[in-house]
């Protein structure tokens, strides 16, 4: 599943990076991929021997039947300067859901409690249920983790890194990171934060045409789809289709119109590397272009929890992926994956 680099760099100045993707709450299972990725529980976090460093794409709550432990893990390393994380769309999500509106703004919360909205956030919230403190400090945690990445020739962001957007992004908030004037402006559409955090933590979404609706796999309708950005010049959605949920009837050969396709982005091959999650990939992981990963196999939906081994190489290669199969309800306990001896492949 792994095969070292001849440009492997192993000085202190870069050690190497194992891009994790979607946790969801796969508390175990993560244990058991860091086990097998060769970072060892000590002195309170996971670490790796020859000081490689972890970076999480986001989205390590909601959905799944551990994610105290996963999260309380992740900030843990991140916090130890053991691994670094991005901000995703749960955790976005999350912030929105928990803070107030501003007086005269209209809203309750920046997220409306609804249904939809309460059930997304609910195994979270029942999980830290008795921890009320910890909750609180880690949604502050949440306002500090960047929305993107860019060090030794990577890049990362949850979802979509908009070459256009991002510069004027990076202008303002040099470090990727949020404050509160930005996440209150976030929710206002068509505002400059709005559009910033739409594209780097949902993506390049596309309409579908009136009257026609998806039923996801997990759960809820949708009336668009999700589409990726390495497309030059599409002419169909099945040239930018990015979702595991087929579309309906003959959709795929439905033409993009101009209006739809200047609303799209370009990520070229001449990019830095881009490493992603967030949409749902099924199957045994692959690189989608030489310079563009997606690390995000479904683990919460009994999928696989992936890693991606980068070292510096000029061109992505699926045979530097590590996995885990997510078994059942996680099985074995958490605790007997942490006390693993595996040795690193």
């Amino acid at each position: 599943m792994y095969e070292q680099s001849p440009m492997c760099a192993s000085s202190a100045s870069f050690p190497g990076y194992d891009l994790i993707g979607d946790v969801h709450g796969c508390g175990a299972t993560l244990v058991h991929l860091l086990n097998l990725l060769g970072y060892r529980l000590t002195e309170g976090c996971y670490r790796h021997p020859e000081g490689r460093k972890v970076i999480f794409v986001g989205d390590i709550i909601d959905r799944g039947p551990r994610i105290r432990e996963a999260l309380n893990l992740v900030r843990a390393m991140v916090d130890s300067g053991e691994a670094e994380i991005v901000m995703g769309n749960h955790e976005y999500n999350m912030l929105a859901f928990s803070t107030p509106g501003r007086p005269g703004s209209g809203r309750d919360h920046l997220r409306a409690h609804t249904e939809r909205h309460s059930r997304i956030v609910r195994e979270t919230l029942e999980q830290f249920a008795g921890h009320a403190d910890e909750w609180a400090d880690h949604l502050r945690w949440f306002q500090q983790i960047p929305l993107a990445l860019e060090k030794d020739g990577l890049r990362v962001v949850h979802a979509c890194w908009d070459p256009q957007l991002m510069p004027r992004f990076l202008a303002r908030y040099p470090d990727a990171r949020i404050d509160a004037d930005f996440l209150h402006a976030s929710v206002e559409p068509g505002s400059f934060e709005f559009h910033v955090m739409d594209r780097c933590t949902r993506g390049c979404h596309m309409p579908l045409p009136p009257g026609v609706r998806i039923h996801s796999g997990d759960g809820f309708t949708r009336n668009s789809f999700r589409v990726h950005f390495w497309a030059e010049n599409p002419q169909t959605y099945g040239d930018v289709v990015f979702q595991p949920d087929n579309l309906p009837g003959d959709l795929e050969d439905q033409p993009i119109s101009d209006e739809d396709r200047e609303a799209l982005c370009f990520y070229g091959p001449d990019e830095p590397h881009l490493f992603v999650g967030h949409y749902w990939c099924e199957g045994f992981p692959a690189v989608v272009r030489p310079n563009i990963t997606c690390v995000d196999y479904s683990a919460v939906k009994f999928g696989r929890l992936v890693a991606y081994r980068y070292d510096g190489e000029a061109t992505l290669s699926a045979k530097r992926f590590v996995w885990v199969d997510v078994q059942g309800e996680e099985r074995p306990p958490i605790d007997e994956l942490a006390a693993e001896g595996d040795s690193a492949p």
